[in-house]
């Protein structure tokens, strides 16, 4: 018997963006709004007329929302769920026996077969009773077994484990470990073949559902046949590879449930694996394929995040508007005091431009006629961002009061209102599925993309000269036809997008006016700054951020409009929708604006100076004065392969 490795991948940065580059969809098959627009081009027809569910999608999505509605208001009690730090067995097997863990899967498995615009409608809803319910299903469809068995499983594979999905099993996914977050490069849990098996061996950090589940998508390295270790692949190739497994397999142990300042009733743990006999058959994709596996069902996976934060968007307005108009200050309602009305303001055209974004990309994922991994990313990074800020200013709207438990009001007689929960619940949002930080890499890789399809090789320092060579001439004959349109357009022009200005509404199309030439803008900017930084740009992470905050101001803007319009053409509170569209666009013309002066006006060469001093110890003495009440032990635990050194906390919910 092979005894499991403990050495850790080591690699150079280099090598990691190589892992990552490879793991990335290369092809760009379908049109892209996202990544059109950040070449300057507006392709408002890819948006505009606004795509439509079919009538039938409709029906049997509402059909389950009235159940899901009902089930929220009369079985989960989310105090119960935060006062315990549990969601309670009753109501997981409910949402089993409603169907919601199959809302996604096809219904000759068992499943729902609902639309990824319902699926993140009963998000919402449910996010809204406890956004812990709606992490496990999230987890457990988006990034859980039914989505990468969907995209990339056999039809044997669909056939054992798609019907378990849909009514009696939770999954979850197992990617990140303890020393590795975003850089999948030094993953270190391994699988190794053994005839029709594969051995797994490793730790795996931040396991949500995965205390609770009864199958799990793992990702282990499997070591390459030129391997020093003598333990090849058996004619794969090796690499990240994904696998589907067991929960109940020897050799599995969940051996902590994590507790977080927010989300308390998440089911996420520790899983450890001593050699966990995985058979070839639970293998997902070839050898190697993990990791595209992992992106890939991200693209769409991530829409459920957003979908949480736009029912939190709803929530944080309807609190607003009640205690607003009942909260006098000074002989009036605190609505009316315009420190106070801006907040609401921001918030009531914040959440309509957050729906807006996320139907959109939505229906285009259920129609499938544009490549969305761009417009699905920017999703999750402008909701989490957004709701955030939203739920801060209801915290401040609401006073002390805000910063009060839930549970405190109650006790001494007032409404029960959970607003500083939904901040600390919300706040894992900007790191779950890719931190911020990460987000703006990702958006702006692929926001370059073109850029260094044709000139790529000139910035590159492994490339011969001949190579460059022939990458300028490429280079030279892209330029030649995309830069002199950068100079004109459509948003110069005073009538353009004149149905958006229908008689009686808010002008509308001088906001797409806007976007279109502000588009054009920083498609420029971004080309001076590929010339002038070259293969340093990467390390720009700074400016880099700016553009992808642009763009995803520009696309939510292009939403809104289209939404406003969408809702008008039908006579659905259209006249209110403008209002809403107008006052959001003029809110993030600001926020675009400052972001551009902040694009070559900043402080981040002074920063990196600071980080420096402070990581050379130079600023130590500015530390002195306090306590740390931090206790002891290692910033990063042992994960050393091995048995299982605690007791199994897994409970799976029968």
């Amino acid at each position: 018997m092979s005894a499991p490795t403990s050495s850790r991948p080591t690699v150079t940065e280099r090598e990691a963006r190589q892992v990552a580059e490879a793991a990335r969809e290369q092809d760009w098959r379908k049109p892209s709004f996202a990544k059109e627009l950040f070449l300057g081009r507006f392709r408002l027809d890819l948006l505009h007329p606004h795509p439509l569910p079919a009538h039938e999608d409709v029906q049997r999505g509402e059909e389950f929302l009235a159940k899901l509605r009902d089930f929220c208001e009369t079985k989960i009690d989310g105090a119960v769920i935060e006062r315990d730090a549990r969601i309670p067995d009753g109501v997981i097997t409910g949402l089993k026996e409603l169907g919601a863990l199959g809302m996604k899967i096809d219904t000759k498995y068992g499943g729902l077969g609902l639309t990824q615009v319902y699926y993140n409608k009963a998000l919402a809803l449910v996010g809204s009773a406890n956004p812990a319910v709606g992490a496990l299903l999230s987890a457990h469809q988006s990034i859980g077994v039914p989505q990468p068995l969907k995209m990339f499983g056999t039809r044997e594979q669909k056939d054992m484990f798609l019907p378990r999905c849909a009514r009696t099993d939770i999954s979850a996914f197992l990617l990140t470990e303890p020393d590795v977050g975003s850089d999948p490069a030094r993953l270190a849990t391994t699988a190794v073949r053994e005839g029709d098996e594969y051995v797994l061996d490793g730790v795996k950090l931040w396991t949500t559902n995965g205390v609770v589940a009864d199958l799990l998508v793992v990702m282990a390295r499997v070591p390459t046949p030129e391997g020093g270790d003598g333990k090849g692949s058996e004619g794969g190739k090796g690499g990240i590879t994904a696998f589907v497994v067991e929960a109940a397999s020897e050799g599995v142990t969940v051996e902590n449930r994590n507790a977080f300042m927010g989300l308390r009733g998440l089911e996420n743990g520790v899983t450890r694996f001593h050699r966990v006999r995985v058979p070839a058959a639970n293998r997902i994709g070839p050898e190697g394929a993990g990791l595209k596996i992992a992106l890939t069902t991200l693209n769409t996976g991530r829409l459920s995040l957003p979908a949480m934060c736009v029912g939190a968007g709803k929530w944080c307005l309807k609190i607003a508007r009640e205690w607003s108009a009942v909260r006098e200050q000074w002989g009036r309602p605190v609505a009316l005091h315009e420190a106070v009305g801006s907040k609401i303001s921001f918030i009531a055209a914040t959440t309509f431009a957050l729906e807006a974004v996320l139907d959109l990309s939505s229906q285009m994922a259920d129609e499938d006629r544009n490549d969305i991994r761009i417009e699905a990313a920017l999703a999750k990074l402008y909701g989490s961002e957004m709701a955030c800020l939203m739920a801060d200013e209801l915290v401040q709207i609401r006073g002390g009061r805000g910063f009060e438990t839930a549970a405190s009001l109650e006790a001494r007689g007032e409404r029960a209102v959970p607003a500083e929960q939904l901040l600390r619940d919300l706040r894992i949002n900007r790191i779950f599925e890719g931190s911020t930080e990460i987000m703006h890499l990702l958006i702006a890789r692929e926001a370059v993309d073109a850029h260094l399809s044709v000139a790529g090789d000139l910035i590159d320092p492994d490339k011969t000269l001949s190579d460059k060579a022939r990458a300028g001439a490429q280079a030279g004959v892209f330029y030649a036809r995309w830069l002199p349109k950068l100079v004109a357009g459509p948003g110069q022009l005073p009538r353009s997008y004149a149905d958006f200005h229908p008689a009686g509404h808010p002008d509308l199309s001088a906001h797409l006016r806007h976007v279109e030439r502000t588009a054009r803008k920083l498609a420029r900017s971004t080309f001076y700054a590929m010339s002038r930084w070259q293969g340093r740009m990467e390390t720009k992470q700074g400016f880099l951020g700016r553009v992808v905050d642009i763009g995803a101001e520009l696309f939510a803007m292009s939403a809104a409009c289209v939404r406003a319009e969408h809702l008008r053409a039908r006579g659905d509170h259209g006249r209110e929708a403008y209002q809403l569209a107008d006052a959001f666009c003029r809110q993030s013309r600001i926020r675009v604006e400052e972001l551009f002066g902040r694009l070559w006006t900043n402080t981040d060469g002074v920063d990196r100076k600071v980080v420096k001093g402070v990581l050379g110890g130079a600023y130590e003495w500015l530390e002195q004065g306090v306590v740390d009440p931090s206790g002891d032990g290692p910033w990063i635990a042992d994960t050393a392969p091995g048995p299982a050194r605690r007791e199994n906390v897994h409970r799976p919910i029968g």
